[in-house]
């Protein structure tokens, strides 16, 4: 049973995932670590957490949940295995998964560990972000299954299944892939359309008066801390690089079309693009 759960990183991800896990397990005890005190003690307050913990306590973990910044994740899971007992499984839910992976492809407790994605989130973070139902009807990705001992692999996805996830396996490489067009790049767009409209429209009244709800969702991801994005754009560079080519390519391209008055081909444009209703309309 999964009854001792340690999350590493109780913010948006980790706090959501708490709560959710406390709904489907109340006898589940949820522990909480944080490199930030005061996080871990809004935690507490809010009922995200039960206890507050320390590394030294992870031997006793069920289930050790990582959710922390990709950058600190490469960096402490090497340790955080080390910590665990031959029954303890340790999950991330880092937004990049080949670096990750390859961190710990030849620690002898790789089979306790198992790689994760839930596409899920807000643009907030911290404890206060953590919200109930997060990943009801979210893909979780799962990366190199086959390298996870089979029990340990079973409890952890049968919990995320309870939650509502759908999981989804694939190879490290094609998750970054495929991530990069799909959430790195949006939020590079967000962030580059806020700078944009902050540069050329210097009176903030302006700003928060005219902003109508199609820029307030186009820009929302602007929001998203840069903490966790700035190491995220750093391991999934290439990937990021490749989208950002062909996204510029087609900006470049409906520029032209209104520079020489093709507005036939900016309808058509547009109206080809439209398909991806029909995309999303049929996933959901």
């Amino acid at each position: 049973m999964i009854n001792k759960i340690y999350v590493i990183g109780v913010g948006l991800i980790g706090g959501s995932l708490a709560i959710d896990i406390k709904a489907k397990r109340p006898d589940a005890t949820i522990f909480g670590l944080d490199h930030l005190e005061e996080n871990l003690t809004t935690a507490l307050e809010l009922g995200v957490i039960d206890e507050k913990a320390v590394f030294e306590d992870l031997d006793n973990a069920d289930l050790v949940i990582l959710a922390i910044p990709v950058d600190a994740t490469v960096v402490l899971l090497s340790r955080v295995l080390d910590a665990v007992s031959d029954f303890g499984l340790v999950v991330d839910v880092g937004s990049t998964k080949k670096d990750i992976c390859k961190a710990v492809e030849t620690h002898p407790k790789r089979r306790n560990f198992l790689a994760m994605h839930p596409i899920a989130g807000t643009e907030f973070s911290g404890p206060k972000a953590a919200i109930p139902n997060l990943f009801q009807h979210k893909t979780n990705i799962i990366c190199e299954v086959e390298k996870t001992a089979f029990k340990l692999q079973e409890k952890a996805l049968n919990l995320f299944a309870e939650l509502g996830m759908r999981m989804r396996y694939m190879n490290p490489e094609s998750h970054d892939k495929h991530i990069a067009y799909m959430s790195h790049l949006s939020h590079i767009s967000a962030f580059m359309l806020g700078k944009t409209v902050i540069e050329k429209e210097k009176n903030e009244r302006d700003i928060f008066d005219m902003a109508g709800s199609g820029f307030e969702s186009t820009v929302r991801l602007a929001k998203s801390s840069p903490a966790m994005w700035t190491p995220i754009f750093k391991q999934n560079k290439d990937n990021v690089i490749e989208t950002l080519e062909d996204y510029i390519k087609n900006l470049s391209q409906f520029k032209a079309l209104l520079e020489n008055d093709d507005f036939e081909g900016v309808f058509n444009e547009m109206k080809d693009t439209n398909y991806i209703k029909q995309i999303l309309n049929g996933i959901q």
